[in-house]
């Protein structure tokens, strides 16, 4: 079951660029550190917004943002997807620092990463 929207994320290429454009001009405040590769931004009326430079392949022609879920059920959800044909990224969970996740793609390719904080997960 999905709960609601975790964070949306963009790839980047240049953190400090980024950031001096998002925290700059747009204004987002944030607490992460300046050596970070993983920035979120909490957004005034609710809501996450974060860029990163963990993705290896990405921004490319096709790269874009990414919607995350956050979930009640990772590895039943996983589970469930996985019996329906859907693609994901791989085989396994990805740990994170806080959470669990696992990408699954559209029809059309666009990701979406599924999201669960590690109190919410039992492993």
């Amino acid at each position: 079951m999905l709960r609601k929207v975790a964070f949306t994320m963009y790839p980047v290429t240049d953190m400090a660029a980024a950031r001096a454009f998002y925290e700059g001009p747009l204004g987002l405040l944030t607490a992460s550190s300046p050596t970070t590769p993983w920035v979120e931004y909490d957004l005034p009326g609710g809501g996450c917004f974060a860029i990163t430079t963990v993705l290896s392949d990405a921004p490319s022609a096709s790269a874009g943002g990414t919607i995350a879920f956050e979930v009640e059920d990772i590895e039943a959800l996983v589970a469930r997807l996985r019996s329906s044909g859907v693609r994901l990224a791989g085989e396994a969970l990805i740990k994170g620092p806080h959470c669990w996740m696992m990408t699954c793609f559209d029809p059309d390719g666009n990701s979406v990463l599924l999201h669960q904080l590690d109190h919410d997960h039992v492993n």
